[in-house]
């Protein structure tokens, strides 16, 4: 299958890494590795740090990158992406950085060359936004954080119902 052409610049320390890949035919996401030189970097538990990769990217217009964590990572050491996913722009043209944040109980040390998070390029649909006076009614309604969630046998112990 041949994907959207993306296209790729190497930055002076990170000029010895690979390329971003798949891992596998089936994987979603490309490894984005650490260019961190002969430097190691270490997040203390509830730190968090910006991490070089050693690349720029042309995303193509009508696209995305989408930067997520690595769920090996995240359930070994408690390493995830802040704000995953993060995302690159079809115009930004500077180096992907990976914001990491620790929430384990103990410092992690990334080295150069460490897989650090994924990279997944979709497709950006563009809203229309067309403001309205009142909005259409849904069972839901306005039932916020955790209101689809709620059982019945909790409904059925003062959970009240919600306007829609």
């Amino acid at each position: 299958m041949r994907g959207v052409e993306v296209a790729v610049q190497r930055l002076p320390h990170g000029a010895d890494l690979p390329l971003p890949a798949y891992a596998t035919d089936g994987a979603a996401g490309l490894d984005l590795m650490a260019a961190l030189g002969s430097e190691r970097l270490s997040i203390a538990p509830g730190d968090r740090a910006r991490v070089p990769t050693g690349l720029a990217m042309a995303i193509p217009s009508g696209y995305e990158g989408q930067v997520r964590p690595r769920s090996g990572l995240a359930a070994r050491e408690g390493l995830t992406v802040l704000n995953a996913p993060g995302t690159i722009d079809a115009d930004y043209r500077g180096e992907v950085q990976v914001l990491l944040v620790n929430l384990g109980d103990r410092p992690v040390t990334i080295a150069h060359g460490d897989r650090i998070a994924q990279l997944v390029v979709a497709p950006v649909t563009r809203a229309v936004l067309a403001e309205v006076e009142t909005l259409d009614g849904t069972v839901r309604g306005a039932g916020g954080f955790g209101s689809t969630g709620v059982s019945q046998r909790a409904g059925a112990q003062g959970e009240t119902e919600r306007e829609g």
